[in-house]
């Protein structure tokens, strides 16, 4: 080769000494942003853990007038979309170890988990529907006893018709596992005789609306798939995954929590709220979410609630409304005097009031709902495509 050509091709000294020092600042860069980044996702696994702490402390510091009604399951539903949202971001900022062993076995298993609650909230949106018809069958009751605008006197025929309304809603509430027990039956009794063939027609018209799972679905087996062998990651497994398998099990727990949640308000299909719940203290939330379980629990064992569809305040306050309207329609004497004429009208404000509460809440929480089970499904669909995709790169 030619001096010439040696000279032209080679580069001036100050030239090679500066791109050794970028090379080498290069270098130190790298390292300085790898520790970064270290710094940076243990901080984001520290975020998401107070974050789900905050956001579990939040749902339990309400009263007890306040827990299981419409607004405060809305909130659960927040807390779960929120909790994702921020798990997503954990999750899909370290890639690469999700299809690593044995991460790539947790996300998996997790994203199964995750597809169970698809049919709960398909069975949630049912239970909603119930709710409205019920709130149909109020509506009618208000209607007939309500003389707020008119002035009228309440007479016998409103009576009969708030009467017929107030059996069909009794009907409508009867929970699908108890229909035949002792205590289901005398509180259909107690809402007045009726033809046997118009109940069995009421009845199965309600059960209809529980047409999205087979007859032989059951939502307590359903909670306990979803928590089967749920256990917090031991020291190695949490060592092996550089963190991941815990913001994994936080996540399942949510998920498990709010489904849970979900099936002891609304009513659906062989409801049951016999799943355990084992959580290491170490983790912050669990105290509030422990907490949060033995307050519903405890709601579920109450005498005038064990019988009940669905432990929700409004379903609470529809049942006992009913119970004390049947039994003034049942002593009613006419023409009414001026005082339970009086009693009819604060009865009926009640309802109202009830009314007002379903408008504005069920169908809010119907679109939580359904954004909760799309979530899911976008989740679960992202996490298998990627899975898949660093599997075949092996």
């Amino acid at each position: 080769m030619p001096a010439t050509d040696f000279q032209s091709s080679s580069l001036p000294f100050t030239n090679i000494g500066r791109s050794i020092f970028s090379l080498r600042r290069d270098q130190v860069h790298s390292i300085e942003s790898s520790a970064h980044d270290g710094v940076s996702f243990v901080s984001d696994l520290d975020f998401f853990q107070k974050q789900v702490t905050q956001r579990f402390q939040d749902l339990s510091s309400v009263s007890s007038e306040e827990i299981l009604s419409l607004s405060w399951i809305r909130k659960v539903l927040d807390a779960f979309i929120c909790c994702q949202e921020e798990f997503k971001i954990i999750l899909f900022a370290r890639k690469a170890e999700m299809c690593k062993l044995p991460m790539d076995r947790i996300v998996s298993d997790y994203l199964e988990r995750s597809v169970k609650a698809l049919d709960v909230c398909n069975v949630i949106r049912e239970g909603i529907e119930q709710l409205r018809q019920w709130q149909k069958l109020l509506e009618i009751v208000l209607s007939a006893l309500d003389n707020s605008s008119h002035k009228r006197t309440l007479g016998e025929g409103q009576f009969r018709r708030a009467k017929k309304a107030l059996i069909d809603l009794a009907i409508a509430m009867l929970d699908e596992n108890d229909a035949n027990s002792p205590a289901i039956a005398q509180r259909n009794r107690s809402f007045g005789h009726s033809n046997g063939t118009r109940d069995n027609r009421f009845l199965g018209h309600f059960r209809s609306l529980s047409w999205s799972v087979s007859r032989s679905w059951s939502a307590a087996r359903q909670l306990q798939a979803i928590g089967s062998n749920l256990t917090a990651p031991r020291a190695n497994e949490t060592m092996a995954t550089n963190g991941l398998a815990v913001p994994v099990f936080t996540m399942n727990m949510v998920l498990l929590f709010v489904t849970w949640t979900l099936v002891a308000a609304i009513p659906c299909q062989d409801r049951g709220l016999n799943v355990h719940f084992s959580l290491p203290r170490q983790f912050a939330w669990a105290a509030p979410m422990l907490s949060l379980h033995d307050r519903i629990l405890e709601e579920s064992r109450r005498r005038e609630r064990r019988n009940a569809c669905g432990l929700l305040k409004e379903i609470h306050q529809i049942d006992k409304f009913a119970h004390i309207m049947n039994e003034l329609a049942d002593t009613a004497q006419f023409p009414l005097t001026n005082d339970r004429e009086e009693e009819v009208r604060q009865r009926v404000q009640e309802l109202s009031q009830i009314c007002e509460t379903l408008t504005i809440g069920l169908d809010p929480l119907e679109r939580q709902v359904r954004e909760v089970f799309h979530r899911i499904v976008r989740s679960r669909t992202e996490g298998l495509d990627f899975l898949g995709r660093g599997n075949n790169h092996e």
